[in-house]
């Protein structure tokens, strides 16, 4: 490396696939790591890595074009695999074998290797597990984004590294980030808020069930409109306008006609109370389909975002919701970090995993969701916003700050004298 510049980083992710949730990851590990180290050069593997280095200001290389990787590998003082949930094999084990393979070809150039905040399992096959337990055990650091990862992979035969439990990347962005007029402004695009009438022929503005202002004047404030636009505290709208549920859901087995029935009819719950409801699709346009699927069995007037977000405008756009419905693991955990209470519907143990680490339990199972749980885990949330968000702000402020400790504990496989890479050994 040239006297004066900073370390090359490679990162190896699902990046550059237009999964917001992915974007997300590589947004805040990249803003860590430059808080960390400034003059950090970072070189991401992509599937489109020219819209990559465009997005987010970093070199980009193709991730299926070997060569690339390799001279990309070979330039690199450090390999950053993650974050996300790379390592399983539910998607087939190509996947899993990429990734692997990636981290493999590192060790073989000699470079220190180290597992970002990575979300392990399920690896269920044989040849998953043992080709887990080869590479896992010859690399650097091993951070994980929750317990259950880390037991994983003790199951699975690592030993070592020691693996150190961290928290998502995304956990440690800044809601200072969020641009409330943005995410106001793509807000009022969707037409969530105009007047129509429900397919019923109702009138779907709060008439019956009166509108947050007629409510707070008649003193029996809305449940979800609080304080105004003080950050982290979700409803970044102000009080001027119906509080918006966002929802995310996703295509997945099981998640079919019935399933679909019942999210419609609790959001069409919310709309009689009161609220706007949103469908964003995370993964665009993967989730659109399934996303209109639902409205269409709604009663009530729904609106459905239809155009792909930044990871910027997703984080406004979050921070200008009253509550948030999902599917997406990384919808839920924006909505945690903006302050925005969620509602999970689990169709993955990942999501399972993340909502016990903020105290909570799914509102059931994708496959098997049933009216009266979701409907209980929404009124849940309602019957005492104000507390739910200040019990999430204590259990978010400390998975931040370890979110953020990831990126400091890969700085340390490097001296800070010409930010040369160390390998650690760990005996």
């Amino acid at each position: 490396m040239a006297a004066g510049k900073g370390p090359v980083v490679a990162i190896s992710g699902y990046y550059g696939f237009d999964n917001l949730g992915d974007e997300a990851v590589l947004y805040s590990l990249l803003e860590a790591l430059r808080e960390v180290c400034p003059t950090v050069r970072p070189v991401v593997l992509s599937h489109a890595p020219e819209r990559t280095s465009a997005l987010y200001g970093v070199e980009a290389v193709n991730r299926w074009r070997i060569g690339e990787v390799y001279r990309a590998l070979t330039r690199a003082d450090l390999l950053l695999s993650g974050g996300g949930s790379l390592l399983q094999d539910v998607t087939g084990l190509k996947s899993l074998v990429y990734y692997l393979g990636v981290v493999w070809l590192a060790r073989r150039l000699g470079k220190p290797v180290v597992f970002y905040a990575q979300g392990i399992g399920p690896v269920k096959s044989k040849t998953g597990r043992l080709l887990m337990r080869l590479v896992a055990n010859d690399v650097q650091l091993i951070t994980v984004r929750d317990e259950n990862s880390a037991r994983d992979l003790a199951e699975m035969g690592v030993t070592r590294p020691p693996v150190e439990v961290t928290a998502d990347p995304v956990l440690g962005l800044d809601p200072a980030r969020a641009d409330r007029e943005k995410g106001m402004e793509i807000l009022e695009r969707t037409g969530v808020f105009e007047p129509s009438a429900g397919r019923d022929g109702r009138d779907n503005q709060p008439g019956s069930t009166p509108s947050p202002g007629e409510a707070c004047s008649a003193g029996k404030p809305h449940p979800l409109v609080g304080a105004g636009p003080a950050l982290g505290e979700g409803g970044g709208r102000g009080s001027t306008t119906a509080p918006v549920v966002g929802v995310s859901v996703r295509e997945w087995p099981g998640f079919g006609g019935e399933q679909q029935r019942v999210l419609a009819r609790v959001c069409d719950d919310l709309c009689h109370r009161g609220y706007r409801v949103l469908f964003i699709p995370l993964q665009y346009p993967e989730d659109l389909a399934v996303s209109r699927e639902v409205t269409a069995m709604m009663r009530e007037r729904a609106a459905v975002l239809d155009r792909g977000l930044t990871v910027g405008e997703a984080v406004s756009l979050v921070a200008c919701l009253d509550l948030l419905v999902g599917m997406r693991l990384h919808a839920l955990i924006l909505a945690a970090v903006m302050g925005v209470p969620p509602v999970g519907i689990s169709y993955d143990p990942k999501v399972d995993r993340f909502l016990e680490q903020l105290g909570l339990q799914p509102a059931g199972q994708a496959s098997g969701l049933e009216y009266a749980a979701l409907s209980r885990a929404v009124d849940e949330v309602l019957a005492d916003p104000a507390g739910f968000r200040a019990s999430l702000a204590r259990m978010v402020g400390p998975l931040r700050e370890r979110a953020r400790a990831t990126a400091r504990l890969a700085g340390a496989l490097m001296e800070v004298g010409g930010w040369k890479s160390e390998v650690r050994k760990f005996d």
